[in-house]
């Protein structure tokens, strides 16, 4: 017999959906209203007298006075906020600082205000009600869910919490979810991400989990071990196990590897979140694009990842994109950034609705040679190479070898297997081929024999873990990057005596 909450989930699923569909159907209207709000909002902070918001009329006036700026290029308002200052991005101050770890300058704190902060908690709530609202299942929701994230413990700096996003975000569970929800506050507090996960299989492993989220990488460490301690597929240990949510990376490498886990497949909803803001969601099951969240504080511009270095690139709004364009998403928000890059690259599969995948980081690319390879076309060709060699891969990197000690260049696939292939080179060739037939560049610079086909490294088990432990990025938000430009995690591997 149903419980109230899950009888209460439908009408409350079918009214969040129908507002969704009011705002989906008038996409740049929604937008522009965004955009006017923001832009009004934030005229007497330090950064809108500056920028001379009051003048600001329409985007093109927008482009004009606003650069886009990562980080560092927005760091000097950021310092002075941090500092306690008031009114410089955004009207007062931040109610949080989620903190995450830049790449050139150590931390990064990113401003959570009190009207950015409901989006992220309601975002996340509504792509389950979608997902009620399309499969009629609430079963699910009287079953223990566990949210594998960082440490709730929160620091303070001038009036301002810090700390990780998903340790924030852990203070705002809704209280109707309190009693389902694991592992328990003390366990959430350990810092030590090994330790936390042996803590978390003991508190629920005789437990009716039926909801389970993380970053896949984190979430297989978790199964693993319980499968390790149970000699039972997961599926098996928690017969309610119904709905795998997601995010953080593509989970396509993924899935072969998550079913034999589990030994069965369960339904998935994947996520697109970040400190910045929550920017989509997946809203059907049978569809891998994410709804893109237009009336949620944030307004969107897109550059071409092509023409992202040249001197101007046009930044367009969301009524001037197209599907199946690689473009850098740049965001301004409610919580004061402004024309921020992301970092994130994204391409459209639909625009009734508008709909995106990531397709990668504008920073994450091999264009050693002038091939520009990008992160989804690196995973979609794995996937093609897996499906015809029945071999499973627990995670892989990719860097360009430019310097071989003999023979021609080629990009270097470090992948440490669950499952090897009966025969490696037939694997490479297979991935070899896929990408050549995704990126026109890669196939020229192969027929011409500027580079040679891709060679697989093989990896010890437990290797990229024992990686990310070694500069203290284990567990949490932290996840390997599918390729890099250079060689500085390839190296490391080799010299860490990862390779087999």
């Amino acid at each position: 017999m149903l419980s109230f909450k899950a009888l209460a989930a439908k009408p409350f699923a079918k009214a969040v959906v129908k507002k969704i569909n009011r705002w989906s159907s008038n996409p740049v209207e929604t937008q522009e209203k965004v955009f006017r709000n923001l832009i009004s909002s934030a005229k007497d902070t330090s950064f809108g007298k500056d920028h001379d918001f009051l003048s600001i009329q329409n985007h093109k006036d927008f482009v004009n006075r606003v650069p886009v700026r990562d980080y560092e290029g927005l760091r000097p308002y950021v310092d002075r906020v941090v500092e306690g200052e008031e009114d410089v991005l955004w009207p007062g101050k931040p109610i949080y600082f989620a903190k995450t770890s830049g790449t050139t300058s150590g931390a990064k704190y990113i401003p959570i205000s009190k009207e950015s902060m409901p989006h992220q908690i309601e975002a996340a709530r509504n792509a389950i009600l979608c997902y009620i609202h399309e499969t009629k299942n609430t079963a699910f929701v009287d079953g223990k869910m566990i949210f594998l994230q960082g440490s709730p413990e929160l620091q303070e700096k001038n009036g301002i919490k810090i700390g990780r996003l998903s340790g924030i975000v852990a203070h705002f569970v809704p209280n109707y979810l309190q009693k389902n929800r694991l592992p328990s506050w003390e366990t959430n507090c350990i810092d030590d991400w090994e330790q936390k996960v042996d803590a978390i299989v003991e508190e629920t492993i005789d437990q009716n989990m039926s909801v389970i989220s993380g970053i896949p990488s984190w979430v297989q460490m978790y199964f693993e071990k319980l499968i390790e301690k149970t000699d039972k597929p997961v599926g098996e240990l928690f017969r309610n196990f119904e709905l795998f949510i997601y995010g953080g990376v593509n989970f396509e490498p993924y899935r072969l590897k998550f079913e034999s886990l589990i030994g069965r497949s369960v339904d998935g909803i994947e996520l697109y979140p970040a400190s910045e803001g929550f920017f989509a969601f997946q809203d059907k099951q049978n569809d891998k694009g994410m709804l893109l969240l237009l009336d949620s504080g944030i307004f969107y511009e897109f550059i071409e990842a092509d023409k992202f270095f040249d001197e101007n690139p046009v930044r367009l709004t969301l009524g001037e994109v197209q599907t199946g364009v690689n473009y850098v998403m740049i965001i301004s928000t409610d919580a004061g950034l402004w024309a921020y890059n992301l970092g994130d690259t994204v391409e459209f599969t639909s625009l009734a609705p508008y709909k995106v995948i990531v397709t990668g980081r504008i920073k994450h690319f091999i264009s050693a040679f002038g091939e520009h390879v990008i992160g989804k076309e690196v995973e979609e060709a794995l996937q093609s190479g897996l499906k015809k060699t029945n071999a499973l891969v627990t995670e892989f990197t990719v860097a360009p070898k430019i310097n071989p000690d003999s023979g021609l260049p080629y990009h270097e696939w470090l992948i440490e297997f669950e499952k090897e292939p009966d025969s490696i080179e037939k694997l490479a060739d297979e991935i070899d081929q896929a990408l050549q037939e995704q990126n026109t560049y890669y196939y020229d610079l192969i027929a011409g024999h500027i580079l040679r086909p891709l060679k697989i490294t093989k990896i010890t088990r437990n290797g990229f873990r024992d990686y990310m432990r070694s500069i203290g990025k284990l567990g949490g938000q932290n996840k390997v990057p599918r390729l890099s430009n250079d060689r500085k995690i390839a190296d490391a591997m080799h010299e860490s005596n990862c390779v087999i």
